[in-house]
Order: structure tokens, then C-alpha cells, then sequence
């Protein structure tokens, strides 16, 4: 029997707020905006394709969820939509001026930079790193009795960083793993909220308690990135032989120049870019695996299909860096886990210019939400929508996902630039975690999706590990839990 014939699977309705009958009013609206921003929507939110929503301390808004007017906004008309203040603000608080922040001429300087180290070529060339930090993961986990509990968010967090500092930073960080994802989540729990500050739209010097209580999380993430540059300024790469599959995020930015001027990025371009992809790097792709695999433990037949399909793909060779296109179930669920739990769950725009999307005519000066975590979940766009049904994502079904109902990493110009990095390291290091460990949800622990700039489970993700038998063929369900 292959893989794909094995579903459809039994029905799992994971955890996510209820969707309320009618908005909330001012205070409400702002005790939810700044604990948990998923705790605003309506139910019309998830079934309407616009939804005007009502001027409150942030001001009238469109909701958009219909995929055509997306992908005006996204992609047709994109020059005409710019990240609005309130984004802005969070954003350039916690990432700085980098890449996923800069607008104009400044981000189009920027993409080109780094955008060789993210061609097809140079990211198949990075799978056998990525199996590497994999199996360093396994190794740390397989130290862990079985019936541990583990933080499978912390757990996977620190997976995701060794890949990126054994792909995009040459050198390593100079700081150990576990430091690196504790300062980066400290600091992102802390400075990705919204405060009242931000909605009220007062001096951004005026810290606020959340960002004064990460200060020293930003100061040490600063100074590890300090001393990367520095010590590369003082060793430069050699230049023999040096093309975009060697080079780093890191040689990159540090050579940039423009070709008429020869003016390169500032020192804090440079810095902002490297915490950039050192922050949103590791949180979406270490998140997208936490929800995977806490999916997968509500799920049993799918996740015993999923090791199947790992064990038959990896079997006993350990070296042999499988692609995603070995693995149709396995990246399945992880394309699914970024629907139902968008690593990315917001984005909202500022109209520069007086425009018409679905028919509506849209004032300069307007403001236009996109929130995927409303869009993939949205009634009329998805069968079942809150259901979790990997399924859908299978090569026989995929080409039925309306192109712009689905963003987990964006789209148009400035969809994310390592979406396809991201996608091969998620479906791997899943793979070769299946292959060897079943995780269940501790018991009596309730999750909680909550909005920073990532999303995350509010209080980790507790979870009980099972070791499994390493696989000793080729042939799937050759082992089972013991």
C-alpha cells in the first residue's frame, strides 16, 4: 500500500480559540490585543470574505480573506501597500532594519544580497547539513530515557539553530545553542507583543515594561552578533573558489556594495540582517516542528503513517540525506501544521494610494488586514477547515489549494526568502525525529496557540518521549515503539 492511499485520516479537531458572536468592546478588545491577539476574531472573521471592522483605539480596518483581492494587494498592486506604523514598530523593535523590514529601494538593495545563498542549487546543497544537525538532535534526545518529558519547542529550537549555523553562518555563533534560543525567545515573548504603548502610538523611547524586562536578552544578542562580525572582519574568507553554495549570510552582507557608488551596508544593516535570520530562522522553523509533532500526537494513524513513510525513505543509512520529494507525507504534515498553526499568523498593510480590490473601493491611507491564521482556516475557502487533514497536501490533491488562501510564507515580491530552505529543513529533521522518537502531550497540559510575531504555544510544549527502534531496513514499519 503507498503512502498516499492511506487516507484519509481519522478526524482531529486540535485546540484553537473559539471564535467570538460579536466584538468586543474598547477594554476588552485591548486586554485581548496585548495577552493574545488570536482572541479578537469573530466568527464572521473566519466566514465573510471582507469584514469592516469597527473603528476602535487602532481605527477602521478591511479584513481581507477573499484569494483574488489577496493577491491584488500581495502581488498586482504590491508597490501601492506598505506595512503600516503599529507593524512596523513591533517589527523594528525586536529585528531591526533588516531584510523583513526594510521597504524600497533599501529592501531591494538588501534581496539581492543575500538572495544566492537561497537558489534551488544552493539550498539542495545544504541538505546534508541539515541531516547534521538532525542527527546532533537525535543524538542530545536519544540521552533522555523514555517517559521524559521534554519542551519539544525548546527542543526543536535549538535543532533548528545548529542548521542554521552549519549552513548560513560559517563560523557558529561563538555562543552555545541553548544560550542563543533562550535569549532569542525571551526577548521575542517580550518585545513581539503589542502593548498599549504601540496602539496608543507613543514615543517608541518610552520602553514599556515588557521590552525593559528582555533588555539584557537584546544586549547579549547583539553583542554575540558583534563579535561574529568582528572576527570575520579580522579573518575574511579566502576568495578562491568562493561562490553563492560556500558563501554565508554573513560574507555576503560584509561584501555588499553598490556597483555605482561602492557604498556598502552599515555596520547596523548588517548586524539587524544577521539577528534577522538568527531570530526568524530558527522560531518559524522550530515552531513549525513543535506543531507537527504535537499534531501528529493527536493524530495516531497519521503519525504511524509518517513513520512508516520516514523508516522506508531513511532506513539504516544515516548519511543518505533524503529530499522532500522522497517524503509526500511527511512534508504533507508539516504544510498542513503551517496551516492550522501559521508561524506567520498576521500581516496588515497601509494603502498609499486610492485603489478598488474585490470591487471595494479602498481609500489612500487605508488599512488592510491579511491574517492567515484566519485565511487557512476560513469556512468558505476550506473543507473542514479545523480539521487536521495532511491529506490535503498530498500530490493528488494539492493543485486544489486556491493559490491565495494558503501563506505561510507570504507571497508576491516579498514572500520569504527562505521559504524553500525552511520547507526542506521542516521536512527533514521531521523525518529523522519520526524515525526515531514518538512524542505524546503530557498529560493535564493544555495548549495554547498565542500570537507574538511567531506563533507559539503559550507555556511551551511539555511533551512525553517514546524511543523508537532505529530502522534496520528499508522497509517501512520494520520497528515499532518500545
Amino acid at each position: 500500500m503507498t503512502i498516499a492511499a492511506a487516507a484519509p485520516f481519522a478526524r482531529y479537531r486540535p485546540p484553537a480559540p473559539e471564535p467570538l458572536e460579536r466584538p468586543l468592546g474598547t477594554l476588552a478588545f485591548l486586554r485581548a490585543l496585548t495577552s493574545n491577539p488570536l482572541n479578537v476574531w469573530t466568527r464572521q472573521a473566519y466566514e465573510e470574505p471582507f469584514v469592516d471592522l469597527p473603528g476602535n483605539v487602532i481605527g477602521p480596518r478591511l479584513l481581507v480573506n477573499d484569494p483574488e483581492a489577496i493577491r491584488r494587494i500581495l502581488v498586482e498592486n504590491e508597490g501601492n501597500y506598505l506595512r503600516d506604523d503599529l507593524q512596523l514598530r513591533i517589527l523594528r523593535r525586536t529585528i531591526g532594519l533588516g531584510l523583513f523590514t526594510a521597504e524600497g529601494a533599501a529592501w531591494r538593495a538588501q534581496r539581492k544580497v543575500v538572495a544566492p545563498l537561497f537558489s534551488a542549487r544552493a539550498v539542495s546543497g545544504f541538505l546534508p547539513a541539515m541531516a547534521a544537525a538532525a542527527e546532533a538532535g537525535i543524538e542530545r534526545l536519544s540521552a533522555s530515557p523514555d517517559g521524559t518529558v521534554l519542551d519539544v519547542a525548546e527542543q526543536m529550537s535549538t535543532i533548528a539553530l545548529d542548521v542554521l549555523e552549519r549552513t548560513l553562518f560559517r563560523d557558529g555563533f561563538r555562543t552555545p545553542l541553548a544560550e542563543v534560543g533562550r535569549h532569542s525567545k525571551r526577548f521575542v515573548d517580550g518585545a513581539g507583543a503589542v502593548t498599549i504603548l504601540d496602539v496608543l502610538g507613543l514615543p517608541e523611547w518610552i520602553p514599556g515594561l515588557r521590552l525593559l524586562r528582555v533588555r539584557s536578552d537584546q544586549r547579549a544578542l547583539s553583542a554575540m552578533v558583534d563579535r561574529m562580525i568582528a572576527a570575520r572582519r579580522a579573518a575574511p574568507p579566502k576568495p578562491d573558489g568562493e561562490g553563492p553554495e560556500t558563501r554565508d549570510i554573513l560574507s555576503a552582507l560584509l561584501a555588499a556594495a553598490d556597483r555605482e557608488t561602492g557604498i556598502g551596508l552599515s555596520e547596523r544593516e548588517v548586524r539587524d540582517n544577521v539577528l534577522t535570520f538568527i531570530g526568524a530562522g530558527h522560531e518559524t522553523t522550530g515552531y513549525a516542528l513543535s506543531w507537527a509533532l504535537f499534531l501528529l500526537s493527536g493524530a495516531p494513524d497519521v503519525r504511524a503513517a509518517a513513520e512508516a513513510e520516514a523508516d522506508a525513505v531513511l532506513g539504516s543509512d544515516r548519511e543518505a540525506p533524503a529530499g522532500i520529494a522522497d517524503l509526500p507525507l511527511v512534508r504533507a504534515v508539516i504544510e498542513e501544521s503551517m496551516r492550522l498553526y501559521p508561524t506567520a499568523p498576521f500581516l496588515s498593510r497601509v494603502a498609499r494610494q486610492d485603489d478598488v480590490i474585490g470591487g471595494r473601493p479602498i481609500r489612500a491611507g487605508s488599512l488592510v488586514l491579511i491574517v492567515p491564521w484566519l485565511l487557512h482556516r476560513h469556512r468558505r475557502l476550506w473543507s473542514d477547515p479545523d480539521v487536521f487533514d495532511p491529506g490535503r497536501f498530498l500530490p493528488d490533491r494539492r493543485e486544489s489549494v486556491p493559490r491565495f488562501a494558503y501563506l505561510p510564507f507570504g507571497a508576491g515580491p516579498r514572500v520569504c526568502i527562505g521559504s524553500a530552505f525552511a520547507l526542506q529543513e521542516a521536512t527533514l529533521v521531521l523525518a529523522r525525529i519520526l524515525s526515531r522518537f514518538r512524542f505524546d502531550l503530557a498529560p493535564g497540559h493544555v495548549i495554547e496557540p498565542v500570537q507574538r510575531i511567531t506563533l507559539r504555544p503559550r507555556g511551551g510544549m511539555p511533551m512525553i518521549l517514546r524511543h523508537r527502534a532505529a530502522p534496520t531496513s528499508g522497509l517501512a514499519g520494520a520497528d515499532t515503539p518500545r
